[in-house]
């Protein structure tokens, strides 16, 4: 049995374009909010928070809405394609809100592009199980990541390339290169993809799923594993709340800390992008030879140690070009090490979570993975936007190493979920990480 590769491909265009407008997101609305609407760093936290919020919410509603679904389309291409036609156009919107400094349109379009994306973003990841059958999902699902990080790259050279300088550049021009690439990649999938088709032919492949056991069902966890487990999850949690407080907030600490202004700090995160893409190959041999955790431990360090040090290097984060500021090659190499920790970090950690879990309850386990670290990233722009507006932008570092280095002290005391993986059997499945 092979993987379609050129339709695991088209199916992945649905989270490319996901993964296109969250990166523009998280990048520029900061910029809008302080630059245009003069909101303080508390409130932006608060603001930048909603779409978690609003996560907690939608993605399981919709997700089970689509399950129900009878369209004779299929049951996901509905809310793929509508939710994207609605949040593409909404996205153009936004920086004309912006330009027209006109605050309570902007949070109106604004909080409609949130639901807008929240209406497919489960049905886009659930598209991919129906269309594929179990023993491929494995890949499929490295492909799904490989094209989400396309997608963020996509993002980051239109910030790099589009972006004008000083505080209020017009934004328009990068939203409308994000609203192309969905339209058109989720023009292709609609096009290409015939959903109920080839669902009802994984679903004629497949026997069905033998019911779990009254006894299995009854067996309460272990003590020992459950410490491990409730462990995990505040590591998960923890280092969630420092590296999510970075790429919320890096672009304003570039401007206001570094004095940087246009899209220079897309670099930055651009290298760490494909630092982390080109590890994920390395860490799933390693992990395989050393074990999980102690891989998570390197990654936790490494992160812990970088954001460390971007606070002691500071100054030597700017270099000086024709008189203008810009970012350094130290930051560059700084941000390359955050992309080989998190990839440390990200391959490993939701095995770990569900090793603990019985085959019947994965996912359960699943669930509480993303509510932990959908609640980090829920309270993290809130608290370090407040250390932003009243400490000083210097705290952004300090704040991220201080949580990432007590996810490395509570992943210490996991005893549990360690067996070690076999080395990935194919590069694509070295991509297969949960995030």
């Amino acid at each position: 049995m092979k993987l379609n590769l050129r339709r695991t491909f088209l199916v992945g265009l649905a989270f490319l374009s996901i993964s296109a407008f969250w990166q523009a997101y998280d990048s520029l609305v900061p910029l809008m909010l302080k630059n245009t609407f003069r909101i303080g760093d508390t409130q932006a936290g608060f603001i930048m928070s909603l779409d978690n919020i609003l996560a907690l919410f939608l993605l399981p509603f919709f997700g089970t809405l689509s399950d129900r679904c009878t369209s004779r389309f299929g049951r996901r291409m509905p809310f793929i394609v509508c939710g994207t036609a609605a949040a593409a156009v909404l996205s153009l919107l936004l920086p004309l809100a912006d330009r027209a400094v006109n605050l309570p349109l902007f949070i109106v379009l604004l909080g409609m592009l949130l639901l807008a994306m929240g209406t497919y973003r489960s049905p886009a990841v659930a598209l991919m199980p129906d269309v594929t059958p179990k023993p491929l999902r494995s890949k499929a699902n490295a492909v799904i990541n490989l094209m989400g990080a396309v997608g963020g790259l996509f993002a980051l050279v239109s910030i790099r390339l589009l972006l004008g300088e000083g505080t209020r550049p017009n934004y328009f021009p990068i939203f409308l290169s994000i609203a192309l690439l969905m339209a058109g990649a989720v023009t292709v999938l609609a096009l290409t993809i015939r959903e109920r088709k080839l669902s009802a032919e994984v679903e004629a492949f497949e026997a069905p799923a033998p019911s779990p056991s009254p006894a299995d069902k009854a067996a309460p966890m272990n003590r020992a594993v459950r410490r491990s487990l409730i462990l995990i999850l505040c590591s998960v949690a923890l280092w969630f709340m420092g590296y999510n407080a970075v790429t919320t907030s890096f672009s304003k600490y570039v401007q206001v800390h570094l004095g940087i202004t246009g899209g220079g700090f897309a670099s930055c995160v651009m290298v760490a992008t494909v630092a982390a893409i080109a590890s994920y190959l390395p860490v799933g041999i390693v992990s395989s030879k050393l074990g999980r955790k102690k891989v998570i431990l390197f990654g936790a360090a490494l992160l812990a140690c970088s954001f460390a040090a971007g606070f002691f290097l500071n100054d030597a984060l700017v270099v000086y070009r024709g008189g203008e500021p810009g970012v350094s090659m130290a930051a560059n190499g700084l941000f390359a090490l955050v992309g080989i920790a998190w990839a440390s970090i990200n391959v490993n950690s939701y095995p770990m979570v569900v090793e603990m879990s019985k085959g019947s309850d994965v996912g359960k386990y699943t669930g509480f993975y993303y509510t932990f670290s959908m609640l980090a990233q829920t309270v993290t722009p809130i608290l370090s936007g407040f250390f932003l507006e009243h400490v000083g932008y210097w705290t952004l570092f300090p704040y991220a190493a201080l949580f990432v280095a007590g996810s490395f002290v509570t992943m210490c005391f996991v005893r549990h979920g360690d067996n070690q993986p076999a080395p990935p059997a194919s590069r694509l499945e070295a991509f297969d990480s949960m995030d």
